[in-house]
């Protein structure tokens, strides 16, 4: 036998090894890396050391777990209990409740009212207003912070707020805010006094490459102003017609302004992310449970790398099963696991109306494809789909029996379930939820319907396609 046979049968045993000793990846993942290594083993060995693994580092997780137990024991109070979460929340809907309080412990509070931007312009406006009325502080965090109209315009508030006296901390994402980091822009808010910070930097390529991988994203969208009002949604800050992808454009965001208790959960959220870069302490942020009359009961979701795995398909998983008439998501991104998939179905057999609203032209071929591999099984299953045409929908709601919204930057795929770190909105509220359903209802009337027999006239080599994008998509 040659040294080379010996060298690559033994290199094959040890990712095999370690791919059969990780007790938490799914059996579908599993599969899918024995077969990138089968067809593609040299190839498969390298994108499984880079990119096999979503763990964060043991840095990263045991700073993590000190901002979280730094919050617990100063701002308890602004998270929640479980006995009024009971109180506030029907009892049907109580368990999906519960299990999003289970992943960072933020439970419903009350009191809580929201206002759906009407659009792009209408939330720039708004946002901007905001933040010019600001007199304490200004928080934002952004995955992607373009240096385009929107983003001069946030950045640009911030600077005058920052005249004014004003605290204004800035985030931005290593990877997806890349162009502004390293832009005068950028510069400029620096210079002016803007304290800025970035998620998950590309400072040691090396380092991360060794301890961690390079495609773990901060994917959050929040802006907090004045400990009193917070916007939650899939927005980033950049213009509709998003430069870097023109030809999909106009990217379909949506958009909550809230104000409330909950506003203190999305500026602890800020300040665990924060916290994590800069090392700052949680005594330098302020909090504030200010209730609105008559408002609703809602809590914030935070989920990434360092928290509990499969959290987010679980917590779908728990709303799906409290669904009882109808239930309508949007997402431009649905590459579900085995349990979503089978609980979407289980919905449509046992009588919810589930409709689902995905974008007909998708930035991602990989993500088109693996998402068309599903529609047979949920129209089957007697699920609704359509696919929006005017632009790439990029907004991510859920809605429920008229009464539960969530709203937030997670989508339906394997990156916010496991590599992204994301922010959601839960909420009760009849009023809201028919305003987040009234545009789900829009987005519908701009797509056309997806049926079986259009499934079934895709000619053989389409579905082929779809059907191996969809097998090896746990690695993709």
């Amino acid at each position: 036998m040659s040294i080379l046979l010996i060298i690559h049968v033994f290199l094959v045993l040890c990712f095999t090894t370690r791919i059969l000793l990780r007790d938490g990846l799914m059996p579908p993942a599993r599969l899918a890396w024995f077969v990138v290594l089968i067809l593609l083993p040299y190839a498969g060995m390298v994108a499984y050391y880079l990119f096999g693994e979503s763990d964060p580092g043991k840095a990263a997780d045991r700073r993590h777990t000190e901002v979280f137990r730094e919050i617990n024991e100063k701002a308890r109070r602004f998270m929640g209990d479980p006995a009024g979460a009971a109180r506030m929340i029907d009892v049907i809907y109580r368990p999906a409740f519960r299990y999003a309080a289970s992943i960072n412990g933020f439970y419903p509070v009350g009191g809580n009212a929201a206002e759906l931007m009407a659009g792009a312009d209408a939330t720039r406006a708004r946002m901007i207003a905001d933040i010019d009325a600001a007199s304490d502080h200004v928080h934002v965090l952004y995955y992607i912070w373009l240096d385009d109209n929107t983003g001069r315009a946030l950045a640009d508030a911030l600077i005058r707020a920052v005249g004014r006296g004003v605290t204004c901390r800035a985030m931005a994402d290593g990877l997806g805010s890349r162009s502004l980091i390293h832009s005068d822009l950028w510069r400029r808010m620096k210079e002016a006094g803007v304290h800025l910070a970035i998620a998950l930097p590309f400072r040691d390529v090396l380092r991360t490459v060794l301890t961690s991988r390079l495609d773990l994203r901060n994917h959050r969208k929040i802006t907090v102003i004045d400990a009193a009002i917070t916007y939650c949604g899939s927005r980033n800050s950049a213009d509709p017609e998003f430069l870097p992808k023109k030809k999909y454009a106009p990217w379909v965001d949506i958009m909550l302004r809230v104000r409330g208790p909950v506003v203190a959960q999305n500026q602890l959220l800020f300040a665990s992310d924060w916290m994590q870069a800069t090392g700052e302490k949680l005594d330098n942020f302020v909090l504030a449970a200010e209730p609105v009359e008559g408002g609703f009961p809602a809590q914030v979701m935070g989920v990434g790398p360092t928290e509990r795995r499969g959290a987010t398909p679980q917590l779908f998983l728990a709303l799906l099963g409290c669904a009882r008439s109808e239930m309508t998501i949007s997402t431009p991104y649905f590459v579900p696991d085995a349990s979503l998939l089978d609980a979407l179905c289980a919905a449509a057999y046992r009588g919810v109306t589930v409709t689902l609203i995905f974008p007909a032209v998708n930035d991602s071929w990989i993500v088109a494809a693996a998402s068309r591999s599903y529609y047979f099984r949920l129209l089957d299953a007697g699920c609704i789909i359509h696919e929006f045409n005017e632009g790439l929908l990029h907004a991510k709601t859920l809605t429920i029996d008229g009464r539960i919204s969530l709203i937030g930057s997670s989508n339906l795929d394997l990156r916010s379930f496991d590599l992204n770190y994301e922010n959601n909105l839960l909420l009760q509220d009849a009023a809201t939820t028919r305003s987040i359903l009234d545009r789900q209802t829009e987005y519908i009337s701009r797509s056309s319907a997806v049926v079986l027999s259009d499934i079934m006239a895709w000619p053989w080599y389409r579905r082929i396609w779809n059907n191996i994008i969809a097998t090896i998509g746990p690695v993709l």
